[in-house]
């Protein structure tokens, strides 16, 4: 099968696109994807996942994460697998009836609202955690998702933007199963970003994929240093819907069509 990048046009990714274009032959339209490939979707599984995987089998090709494997992720399924390396976490059924109270993280189980930290992600106590998730829960991006209720764990911090933000040790790291295809550090609108990855992080994160590349073939770990000085896991993310973060996309494409062929 030949890979093929389906590329979806967003305000910010021109510059992400004309990169691909160096690499993979990218269409924007279903339609225009050639029978026996091997697709790779960018910003462009959504909001139809299903659909997607449906209309490219059918055009005789396949995608490089089913919808089973996207579930895996939009799901939240991976935490009953990855626990130990991550912040405990309730769902919204288990809250009231959880002894910790506070404070947490509380978002989609998928997506935050992070650039409103102090109001709609962050709170002191449960009580302040159910208030949000019920805000939360008439967002009509986050709320569709489910809510998820996370210990929150202090975390090595730089800066502290708008609403309290905190930018903090955090990385992002592309994988092809367990092959890291780049890495970047994740706060792109920190006013200091030129950081150097700590070994630490990096060998946190392939001790990660060597277990999720079981459940899922292209993902994203975000990983980050704790006050205390551990690496956790903040989350892992479907790399078909990943943003760049500061990856660099010339080292991401180019070694994601140099690992694609082996991978097939």
């Amino acid at each position: 099968m030949k890979p093929v990048i389906l590329f979806r046009k967003l305000i910010d990714t021109d510059a992400e696109l004309e990169t691909a274009k160096n690499y993979f032959d990218v269409v924007n339209f279903r339609s225009e994807i050639p029978a026996g490939s091997l697709v790779i979707p960018r910003y462009s599984s959504l909001p139809f996942h299903d659909e997607l995987e449906r209309d490219v089998t059918n055009l005789g090709s396949k995608l490089v994460n089913s919808y089973e494997q996207h579930r895996w992720i939009a799901n939240f399924e991976y935490y009953s697998f990855l626990c130990e390396f991550t912040a405990q976490t309730w769902f919204d059924w288990e809250l009231p009836d959880c002894d910790y109270d506070g404070p947490f993280v509380v978002k989609g189980r998928t997506n935050s609202r992070k650039h409103d930290w102090n109001r709609k992600m962050f709170a002191k106590n449960k009580r302040e955690a159910i208030q949000v998730g019920c805000e939360l829960m008439q967002d009509s991006l986050i709320g569709q998702q489910g809510i998820v209720y996370r210990k929150y764990i202090p975390l090595r911090t730089y800066e502290i933007g708008l609403n309290g933000l905190p930018f903090t040790n955090e990385w992002r790291f592309f994988y092809l199963g367990n092959k890291c295809l780049s890495y970047g550090y994740y706060w792109s609108i920190a006013e200091k970003t030129d950081w150097e990855v700590p070994q630490a992080a990096i060998d946190f994160a392939n001790s990660i994929a060597d277990r999720v590349q079981h459940a899922v073939n292209f993902f994203v770990l975000d990983v980050a240093e704790t006050e205390a000085g551990e690496w956790i896991l903040i989350e892992v993310n479907d790399g078909t819907m990943s943003g760049l973060s500061l990856n660099d996309p010339n080292v991401l494409y180019k070694n994601l069509r140099d690992e694609i062929c082996a991978f097939l």
